[in-house]
């Protein structure tokens, strides 16, 4: 599967001449990363008395936004134990967000090591790879500073961490496909929370508006890299791709948002609020569903829905209306 997909295809004087817009956006997005751009250390404070964290403060209670912090086991435990699990659920989707970057980056790396001069998916990639690294600087200070010994991760994600970044050298296609897989739920879940206007910790606040605004190049770009590449899909790489994408749409989704065997015991979710919240009662399906609606848009435009890959989609729960535009609105989606 891999002849049309090499990296060293990507880029040569045809594909400047036939291609200038998918060009012109990559130098869009490279200018606008040079022009507003982010410092994990001096676009945060971090001394700043403001930014303390206090394991005591109200404001770690997790906000009706998040799956948990609007289940009523959640909502009737004390207030204490309410901001002692808020304050470590923020923690450790903190922490699996700095895994997930440092498998993104080191795919960047490797899929970047294999494209010829002139190439301007080079430039905005290590642009892109530059800001992930800034936010798992970010990411990590705020776990460091908020005393939770969180994992992040699930232990399989753990440990295919080292291999998974090999993907986008093997199948580039595939790998940005997955760098979707993650960026999306986590922008999706950050919007929501900051969209809801609940009163939050202004680090944590900080850290998701930073996070946002750089994010929304990220997405964009992968967008347009599908987009530009999937013509080049031979038929068996469209059919074999059409059904692993939704299986790396859920699974990358669960890693970020759902709480591990650790994170589940540490914060003491009984398992049958585990199995209500992820993913079995309707307004977590509905949440579910409403998380992928920008990405079977995708799906659609690249060839990758048929009727065999809509069947996965709805196995998996992640099935649903697309959208009609990127990051057009849950509620208007449906």
């Amino acid at each position: 599967m891999t002849s049309t997909l090499e990296p060293t295809d990507r880029y040569d004087a045809a594909t400047s001449d036939t291609h200038p817009t998918y060009n012109e956006r990559l130098r869009t997005l490279s200018e606008a990363s040079v022009n507003q751009h982010f410092d994990a250390f001096l676009d945060i404070d971090w001394d700043n008395p403001d930014f303390a964290i206090d394991p005591t403060d109200e404001r770690w209670v997790l906000p009706e936004a998040d799956v948990l912090g609007r289940h009523p086991w959640y909502q009737s435990l004390p207030k204490e134990e309410q901001i002692r699990i808020g304050l470590y659920r923020q923690a450790n989707v903190t922490k699996v967000g700095l895994q997930f970057e440092q498998v993104l980056v080191a795919g960047i790396m490797n899929y970047c090591f294999a494209l010829p001069n002139g190439s301007p998916e080079f430039r905005y990639s290590t642009h892109e790879a530059t800001e992930e690294c800034h936010h798992t600087q970010m990411f990590q200070e705020f776990v460091n500073r908020s005393g939770q010994d969180v994992a992040g991760g699930s232990r399989l994600f753990r440990g295919l961490a080292p291999i998974l970044p090999l993907a986008a050298r093997i199948v580039p296609f595939g790998f940005f496909y997955g760098v979707l897989a993650g960026e999306e739920p986590i922008d999706h879940v950050q919007k929501a929370i900051v969209r809801s206007g609940e009163e939050m910790h202004p680090l944590l606040q900080r850290i998701m508006q930073i996070h946002i605004a750089e994010e929304a190049r990220h997405i964009g770009f992968a967008h347009q890299y599908l987009e530009h590449h999937a013509p080049k899909l031979n038929v068996a790489e469209r059919a074999v791709l059409s059904m692993l994408v939704p299986v790396i749409m859920r699974w990358l989704c669960d890693e970020i948002l759902v709480p591990s065997k650790k994170a589940q015991r540490d914060m003491g979710i009984p398992d049958s609020v585990m199995k209500e919240l992820y993913w079995d009662s309707p307004a977590s399906r509905k949440m579910l569903r409403d998380l992928f609606a920008d990405v079977r848009r995708l799906a659609d435009d690249t060839g990758l829905m048929n009727p065999a890959s809509r069947r996965m989609w709805r196995l998996l729960k992640i099935d649903g209306r697309s959208s009609r535009f990127r990051s057009e609105p849950a509620t208007a989606a449906h």
